[in-house]
Order: C-alpha cells, then structure tokens, then sequence
C-alpha cells in the first residue's frame, strides 16, 4: 500500500491520525515499513537517517543482530508466562548490579508505570502524602505527574498546575513544584514540607538541562536529613549516559531510580530500582492494605515478559563492551562542536542541550540552559522548521524531541547529518 494511502486510514481511524503527540506537517509526513541499522525506510521507499530512534529505545539501531536472534529463539520458549521467568530474572540481576543504587527490583512495562508505582512506594514506605518535582520535567502520563510538567509563566511556585485536560484537581493537590537547578529553592521546600514529604523525583538530565555542579549533592543531602526519598526518573539517562546511567554520571546516589528505553532492546518494558526496603513494599506476601498500611499494588499482565527480558539482555551485554560510551560521547561531542560553530558562522543564537548520547538544539541568546523557562523562551519556530526540514533532507529529527545516538551511527552518518545541518541553518533558519 502507498504511503499516502496508509497515512489517509491513519487518518480515518486515529485520533490526529497519530499515534501519540509527535506529528509532522502533511507534506513530510511518513509511514514506516522497515528499518536496518541507523537506516529507516518508509512506505514510498525513502530512506532516512534515524536520529529519533523511537524516542530513545533502539540505542542499538533497528534490527541489531544480537536482539533479533535473541528474540527469535525466544520465541519459539514463549512470549509470556505473567510469573518469573528465567529471561527475567537475569535481567534484573543486571540492572541491580549496574545500577548504583539498586538492592532490588519492580519490573513494569512502560516509563509512566515505573514512575507511578515508585511514587506509590515512596508513598507508602514514608507514610507521607506530597511530591516534590521540577518544573518542565516529564515523568509519564500517570495523572499525579501531569501537573508542573509544561506550566504557564510566570509559576505559582510551589503550586502545580495541570498539563492536560480530564485531570481532576485533586490530582495535583500533593504535588509540589519547584524550578529545576535552583538549589536554594529546592532546599527551602524540602524543609519545609519535610514532615509531609514523601519524595522528591528528578530527571538527572531534565530534557536537555545539565545539572549544576552541587545540585543533586544538595537534594541529596537535604533529603535524607528530613526522610524524603530521592528518586532520580532515570527513563531517558539511564544506560546511557553511563553504564551506571544518570547516578554514575553525576556522582549521586538516589534511593531509587526508574528504568526504561534501554533496557529492553526497543521492546516494552520499564523498572522501578532501588533500596530494598522501599522495594518490599511491593511484596505480595505482606498483608494487604489496609491491614499493612505500606502494602502497594505493583503489578501487570506484561511485566516482567520474557521477549523484552532476552532482548534486554543482548541490548545490555553490547553496551557493556569496553570504549561503547567513549564512542558515544565522541559523536556526541563532536555534533555540539560543530553545529554551535556553525551557529556562530551564521550570527543564528543558538545552543546544544544535553549530553553526549542525547541531545537538543535550541534556538536562543541566552548564555546558559538552566531551567524551564530558559527552554521556553526558546523560538519554537525555528526548532521546528530545524526538525521539519533536516527530515525532508533524509535525517529524522523531531521538530519537538532530542537528538539520540546509537552504536550503529557511523563517522559517515554524522558527517552527512552536519553537512545537512549546515545547509538547513543557511538556507532555511537564516531566513527566520
């Protein structure tokens, strides 16, 4: 079926016509069939250069050998069981062994999930109602964490603010808000919130925004001075920016961590790490609640399957090969390098957020990204005819997401990725 047709049933049949919030202009827009490698083709045969790689997950690029005879001989073993299994078990004795904070370990199938039920943990473990979070960070689609995510400016600090239509106010009445990097702010409501604090929940890489040096050693510090639990949303940086993800990276060791993207192979799975007596809550074998008033429910059909558990396996074992994340850096750096200077060439303001493996583009005159609202003043227009028009040239860039890097990608596809880049901030961002 041509590719016009297919997005024409999309259209008749999806919300939007896609699949979620990514959409591109209907000129651009595209269906895809395959992919091999760093190389995805879609439904008219066009090749593209994949930078996206589906928001994260195919840090192996698609179709990676060791993932596909991993899952083929799976396959034939099982596909799901609902109960241990022998896949399973040995992927989470890799993700607590590698993960600096990891005593034991809650499997669930999506980011969102892993996040939830780490909140419902801390929740119970500390017998406190409130969350703290930052403002601009994503921590899933669960109700609780669509407040605070994209708020209006100026913010009610420390007031959460609801993200999407159909969430009930009461959703967001325990959740707290403060400005991503600004310590003394952070500090300030862990103290004074702290007999009511259950957690504070943090991406260690918030979107793009680095961390400031002494940042996280002071939530750190100030929450385990008050019993607030710190969890670090380790969906995007965790088995990427290290082996030991955000908490390796940073120097940093959260009480837990939640998993996703990478450690299923581009299959669906997601984790919840961290200390075993935060773990245990989760334990089916203690009364149930409310007779055991720190008894959760964590629990789901798919959890713990046993395809994503093999192809887990193969994903982590490739990227646990000496010089992995060297490489990773290397494109990384070199991308930030370059395109900055191409900026400077141009007289565009521009920044590269992010960390080696992953990695956004911002359009904005502002000398650091620092926060929320630094991001937002960002011109949106140019990021978008940006992503828009490096896909029309071949390279698939979301207008509206991070830039991921694989250890397929080739010193070729960065050079022919730049080269492009070069001609689009010329010829199309100049013109803004």
């Amino acid at each position: 079926m041509h590719q016009q047709e297919l997005l024409s049933k999309a259209d008749k049949y999806f919300a939007g016509g896609t699949l979620g919030a990514f959409h591109l202009p209907p000129d651009v827009a595209m269906v895809f069939t395959h992919g091999q490698g760093t190389t995805i083709v879609d439904a008219d045969g066009k090749e593209y250069i994949d930078f996206l790689l589906g928001s994260g997950p195919m840090i192996l690029g698609h179709g990676h050998p060791a993932v596909v005879e991993a899952v083929e001989r799976q396959l034939t073993r099982g596909t799901t069981f609902l109960t241990l299994n022998e896949p399973i078990i040995e992927l989470g004795e890799k993700i607590v062994q590698a993960a600096p904070c990891g005593e034991k370990i809650r499997f669930a199938t999506t980011g969102s999930e892993a996040v939830a039920f780490a909140v419902r943990m801390a929740r119970a473990f500390t017998g406190r109602p409130k969350i703290l979070r930052f403002e601009g960070g994503w921590h899933g689609i669960s109700d609780g964490l669509l407040f605070g995510a994209r708020p209006p400016l100026p913010s009610d600090y420390p007031h959460a603010t609801a993200d999407s239509a159909g969430l009930p106010t009461s959703a967001g009445v325990d959740v707290l808000v403060s400005p991503f990097n600004s310590t003394g702010e952070a500090v300030e409501l862990i103290a004074e919130h702290g007999d009511e604090l259950a957690a504070v929940i943090v991406e260690p890489l918030q979107r793009c925004i680095r961390p400031r040096p002494g940042f996280f050693e002071a939530l750190r510090e100030e929450t385990q001075k008050r019993g607030v639990l710190l969890i670090f949303d380790e969906i995007v940086t965790g088995f990427r920016l290290a082996w030991g993800g955000a908490q390796e990276r940073y120097g940093v060791v959260p009480d837990l961590a939640t998993y996703g993207k990478t450690i299923s192979g581009g299959f669906p799975s997601s984790a919840v790490c961290g200390r075993a007596d935060v773990l245990e809550t989760a334990n089916p074998r203690r009364r149930p609640f409310p007779a055991d008033p720190q008894s959760v429910i964590a629990s789901g059909t798919f959890n713990g399957n046993p395809l994503s558990a093999v192809a887990g396996l193969a994903a982590l074992q490739v990227l646990e090969r000496p010089g992995t994340y060297e490489r990773l850096y290397a494109m990384g750096d070199r991308i930030i390098a370059e395109i900055e200077a191409m900026g400077r060439e141009f007289s565009i303001p521009l920044k590269v957020g992010g960390e080696g493996p992953v990695l956004q583009l911002l359009f904005t005159n502002a000398d650091s990204i620092l926060n929320y609202e630094s991001m937002l003043y960002a011109d949106k227009a140019k990021a978008y005819t940006f992503g828009v028009e490096m896909t029309r040239r071949g390279f698939f860039i979301s207008p509206f997401e991070k830039i991921y890097l694989s250890v397929m990608h080739s010193d070729d596809d960065i050079d022919r990725m730049l080269a492009a880049a070069r001609a689009v901030l010329r010829d199309e961002i100049q013109a803004i």
